[in-house]
């Protein structure tokens, strides 16, 4: 049985700073709702109100700028992220790790911002925000900031957000030219599952490779490893560069046992999806 909860739904960004100063310590925000309300269902959570933002006209903002890049709103739908055709041709690592999301269901409730808010260390759309040095937006009774998302996960199921504080949007700097992206995602299953393994990467190439790789579920948080671009300083084939950087990668990660996998496995799995979206990506023999 669901707990006893007082609704919200304010309809402006003020009306919602107001109520949560007021409420912060008893309330939960709703964009989508996926997982909010199953952790309501299991009593894990039990907010005296819930605040849906859905019916604030800023947060469904899906916006493309050429100079400034790409802005989503807290509201914007998985499903909205996929139909955009920017989104797919420009910021690809995003748009393939929000198409491996849950089903098309959730993903017409489940929103990015929702997902990075949860910080589930399994996030499928944080690595990607990674690669392409997202910041986010967020917003209070005392003010603006912007939070880097590479300072956005602070443990599991830990943000940066302080008190009274929401997510306005989910702002997204263009990639360099040419620069390709991809999402692997690896699950026990090819249906609805959370990553065992998920490995987000940008390459931009300008006459040496420009390598960045961030993946979920090997640690407290979505982790970006910087290491990977020492991987293709110096000499050595691109299949050799490769090898170094999948090292690189399973050195750096610290995964560990539980009911989908072990640590082991983790870590080879890491591996693998390293050098497969590396030889994507950058090209080797």
């Amino acid at each position: 049985m669901m707990v006893k909860f007082d609704y919200l739904k304010p309809k402006t960004e003020k009306e919602l700073a107001v109520l949560l100063a007021k409420h912060a310590d008893e309330a939960k925000l709703m964009a989508g709702g996926t997982d909010l309300l199953v952790l309501m269902r299991d009593k894990i959570f039990k907010p005296r109100y819930v605040i849906d933002i859905k019916d604030i006209p800023e947060l469904r903002r899906l916006e493309y700028d050429e100079h400034r890049g790409l802005r989503i709103g807290a509201a914007v739908t998985l499903n909205e992220i996929i139909a955009s055709k920017v989104i797919r041709e420009k910021f690809t690592a995003l748009w393939e790790a929000a198409g491996t999301l849950a089903d098309v269901m959730i993903r017409n409730r489940a929103t990015l911002a929702g997902n990075i808010c949860n910080a589930s260390p399994a996030s499928d759309t944080a690595p990607a925000l990674l690669v392409l040095d997202a910041e986010v937006e967020v917003k209070s009774e005392r003010g603006e900031r912007k939070i880097p998302i590479r300072e956005f996960f602070k443990g599991v199921k830990k943000t940066a957000l302080e008190r009274g504080e929401f997510v306005k949007a989910i702002r997204v700097p263009n990639p360099p030219k040419g620069a390709k992206g991809s999402y692997l995602k690896w699950g026990r299953t090819k249906g609805e599952d959370l990553a065992v393994v998920g490995v987000a990467a940008l390459v931009a190439n300008s006459g040496k490779p420009a390598v960045c790789i961030a993946l979920s579920s090997v640690a407290p948080t979505p982790i970006l490893v910087p290491e990977v671009q020492n991987a293709f300083e110096g000499r050595g084939s691109t299949d050799e560069k490769i090898e170094k950087a999948a090292a690189a990668v399973v050195g750096k990660i610290c995964p560990i046992s539980d009911v989908r996998c072990c640590k082991e496995y983790r870590l080879h799995m890491a591996g693998v999806l390293t050098r497969r979206i590396l030889k994507q990506l950058v090209g080797a023999s």
